[in-house]
């Protein structure tokens, strides 16, 4: 499956050729306004953040 080809601007569930389920979400839906949103994970509390280059940084 071609990334690049779903829609950037909502979330959607696709289907791959191995019959899996690729859950995606846009980016602006899950961090916000700040850029920013905290995950807990197995009892821990990770940010994940985008820097101003527009990267992606997770971060415990």
């Amino acid at each position: 499956m071609n990334k690049k080809a779903h829609n950037l601007n909502s979330s959607s569930i696709h289907q791959n050729s191995h019959s899996s389920i690729i859950q995606s979400i846009n980016s602006i839906e899950l961090l916000g306004k700040d850029g920013v949103v905290y995950i807990q994970h197995n009892g821990e509390l990770y940010q994940l953040r985008q820097t101003k280059a527009g990267k992606l940084i997770l971060t415990k």
